[in-house]
């Protein structure tokens, strides 16, 4: 196989791995159920008494109770918004429920042309609805869900300077039964500790169990070209990472017995997330609403009963994170929360690589030049293996025109033809596939730093050089295309020419394809594979010239 055959191949192959991508998201066959066998051992070690988690009938009354499915669509509220502020974030909360209507990231704004215009990550718009909810549930006592109605003391809580925990208390009453849902929000972080105390100061003893969960409308605009994965994830340390998309809400609805764990919803760069204690049992569900608008789909917990005596109190605890993916943090909050950082199958790769790039960052305090750095180190590593593949392709360059002669000379006459070149790379002590197999052992590693560098939040808005001011969306100027483009046309003229016309002709229409489909990847992405084709050119045309003076046999 000649190199430049193999570099064909190989472009098309990482175009066609995002095709691949792209086209799984949209058609893929969906996974199946959990094994109804798993659920059921699972159910076997839940304790059978009164404290068991209620499954069944009720799971959609969490959602909507009877004619209140519609007032969860549009911005109307029929309580009162309470205002929160941290250095981080900025919430409104309503009384109707104790719920959170919305949360916007300060840190992170929509653009960065609209610095005060913050990334709102959970809202309630007339055709699109991202919000958490959480409650109560009691089958015989009276107990508070997102639709009872709380009260509070202020109608705005702010985190002061030199304050580190702001607490945010709702009260419900009803029956001799008081319920405090208490948000506390901590400097600096997108961690969220969400409380409920049960104070039971009726006659009766009170049971009952807390659900929480997301629940979200499709994307109303996704990317065709960088797919990315939105929906659903639970996790325990049982089934480990699943994926719930929402095609899978509204053909199997998931039931499953769960000790400890969390679930969250992903979208690209950030994510929501119940986190459960880790001794806590819980039953996950999901639940699909089909009809009505627009169509939402809820990923949630519910706990297993607890008991207040007469005279007592009892209470529920439970963490919500709405925030950016940011890794070391997703890491300290809960085992497993970190892979909703999805690099895919390359994980094993691709986490190493975003260490490193985060490593040079901190040495030289800009990602454009930390993924110039890593483009570097990744090439030093393969050194050796591209030298083997570029003194290959030299000495096929140096025979190039004894091959096209030998074309000449057996013409159509296919077999002769193979013979008498197998017979030139013996006497030229030349190995076809010298330059193949190096150039396929690195595949791997450029996909997973490309998974690596699609993933990083840290490069969402983040500025490198002159107009490159946002890593994570495309060159408005189109500069990086064009030089990727004369790069590879470049490393074109560095290759020994196809025989076939035919195939010559496609690999001189191979850059400008190329400059056109990365005309809309993020300037990141572009960037590091122009560092990485500069560097490859320079390293090919030393060899090149090398093997062609004769320096190096």
């Amino acid at each position: 196989m000649d190199n430049s055959r193999l570099f064909l191949y190989a472009a098309l192959a990482f175009v066609g791995l995002l095709i691949w991508e792209q086209w799984k998201a949209d058609y893929d066959p969906k996974p199946e159920p959990i094994a109804q066998q798993q659920q059921n051992q699972q159910s076997r070690n839940l304790s059978s008494s009164q404290s068991t988690i209620q499954q069944g009938s009720d799971l959609p009354e969490m959602v909507a109770a009877p004619g209140q499915l519609n007032n969860l669509a549009g911005d109307d509220t029929t309580g009162k918004l309470i205002h929160i502020e941290t250095d981080v974030i900025e919430a409104k909360i309503d009384t109707v429920g104790g719920v959170i209507k919305s949360l916007k990231l300060k840190k992170y704004p929509v653009d960065v042309a609209h610095k005060d215009d913050f990334m709102e990550m959970l809202y309630n718009k007339q055709d699109e609805i991202y919000v958490v909810q959480n409650g109560l549930r009691s089958s015989n006592s009276p107990a508070p869900t997102h639709y009872s109605h709380f009260t509070t003391a202020q109608d705005r809580y702010e985190l002061k300077s030199g304050q580190e925990i702001l607490q945010v208390p709702f009260t419900w009453v009803e029956d001799g039964i008081q319920v405090t849902k208490t948000y506390i929000f901590k400097r600096g972080d997108y961690l969220i500790d969400v409380k409920h105390r049960v104070d039971n100061q009726s006659a009766q003893p009170w049971a009952g169990s807390q659900y929480r969960q997301i629940q979200r409308s499709r994307p109303l605009e996704t990317s065709k070209i960088l797919y990315t994965y939105t929906g659903a994830v639970v996790f325990n340390e049982e089934i480990k990472y699943d994926k719930i998309d929402f095609d899978d809400m509204e053909s199997q609805p998931l039931q499953l017995q769960s000790k400890g764990g969390w679930a969250a919803m992903l979208h690209h760069y950030f994510l929501s997330a119940w986190v459960a204690k880790p001794e806590e049992q819980n039953l996950l569900y999901s639940i699909a609403s089909t009809k009505r608008y627009p169509v939402t789909y809820t990923i949630g917990m519910r706990s297993e009963n607890i008991e207040v005596g007469s005279g007592t109190n009892g209470e529920f605890n439970s963490q919500l994170f709405v925030g950016p993916k940011l890794v070391d943090r997703l890491e300290e909050i809960s085992p497993g929360l970190e892979l909703t950082v999805d690099y895919g199958a390359l994980t094993f790769i691709s986490k190493p690589l975003y260490m490193l790039l985060a490593f040079f960052n901190g040495i030289v305090g800009n990602w454009g030049f930390a993924i110039i750095l890593l483009t570097i180190l990744v090439k030093a590593l393969f050194y050796k293996l591209s030298e083997k593949s570029y003194k290959s392709m030299a000495r096929m360059r140096m025979v190039a025109p004894r091959l096209k002669v030998l074309k000449e000379r057996f013409g159509d006459d296919r077999q002769k033809m193979n013979q008498a070149m197998m017979d030139l790379y013996k006497t030229e002590k030349i190995n076809p596939l010298g330059g193949c197999l190096p150039m396929l052992v690195q595949m791997p590693v450029f996909i997973a730093l490309y998974w690596a560098l699609l993933e990083s939040v840290e490069l969402r808005q983040a500025p490198f050089i002159l107009w490159i001011n946002d890593l994570s969306v495309m060159d408005p100027y189109y500069v990086l295309p064009v030089i990727m483009g004369i790069s590879m046309f470049i490393q074109q003229k560095l290759n020994p020419a196809p025989p076939d016309p035919v195939q010559a002709k496609v690999m001189m229409a191979l850059p400008l394809v190329f400059t056109v489909f990365f005309a809309f990847f993020p300037s990141g992405l572009v960037l590091y594979w122009v560092a990485n084709n500069i560097l490859t050119i320079a390293q090919q045309y030393v060899i090149t010239k090398r093997i062609e003076s004769g320096v190096e046999k």
